[in-house]
């Protein structure tokens, strides 16, 4: 067993900041199956799946210095999957006939940093909203659009009935769309299954 096996993730993380290789192969050892995981359920292709884990913990190695990580490791590393996933896929569809594939957005000179904070902004004012549901409808939500859980793996936990679950689901949502209006459509993307 090596050392680093023993750290828990936030002290991995610390070291990773500091550019320790170990520290990232440990995280990248931990995790991979779970990204994995979630890029496989996304993409339903093992070779894309694998690819976009690549990319995420590429990103994560180049951005350890200035990584800041406000909840898990784990739901970071989730996160970043999915907007890896979204950048996978855009590419395809604009690739399929569009004229712009993100690439060619950077090239046109759109500032893609701008692009990526304003994506972080909307995150942020995402997760604000998130915090003001109702306890039980928040936990609900969180559940199933941060945790992947089904409504019924929820219901089962919470000891509550699968519609009732629905109905929670269902008024986070109606909450959500209300405070934020057409930004709504694309976080929802970003969190959904």
């Amino acid at each position: 067993m090596n050392s680093y096996e023993s750290f828990s993730d936030t002290q991995l993380i610390s070291h990773l900041q500091h550019g320790d290789q170990g520290a990232f192969t440990e995280i990248y050892r931990r995790f991979w199956d779970k990204v994995f995981a979630v890029a496989y359920h996304r993409l339903a292709n093992q070779a894309e799946a694998e690819e976009v884990v690549q990319e995420v913990f590429l990103s994560l190695w180049k951005r350890r210095a200035n990584l800041q990580i406000r909840y898990s490791l784990h739901t970071y590393l989730s996160t970043a999957t999915k907007y890896q996933v979204i950048n996978k896929q855009s590419r395809g569809y604009f690739n399929e006939g569009r004229k712009n594939s993100l690439d060619e957005i950077a090239e046109q000179g759109v500032d893609t940093t701008e692009l990526w904070f304003s994506e972080r902004e909307l995150r942020q004012e995402l997760d604000r909203h998130i915090n003001e549901l109702p306890l039980k409808c928040r936990l609900i939500f969180k559940m199933s659009r941060e945790d992947y859980k089904s409504n019924a793996a929820i219901a089962e936990e919470l000891h509550v009935s699968e519609k009732t679950v629905e109905a929670h689901i269902t008024r986070a949502l109606k909450i959500l769309r209300g405070k934020l209006g057409t930004g709504l459509p694309f976080i929802l993307y970003l969190l959904s299954k």
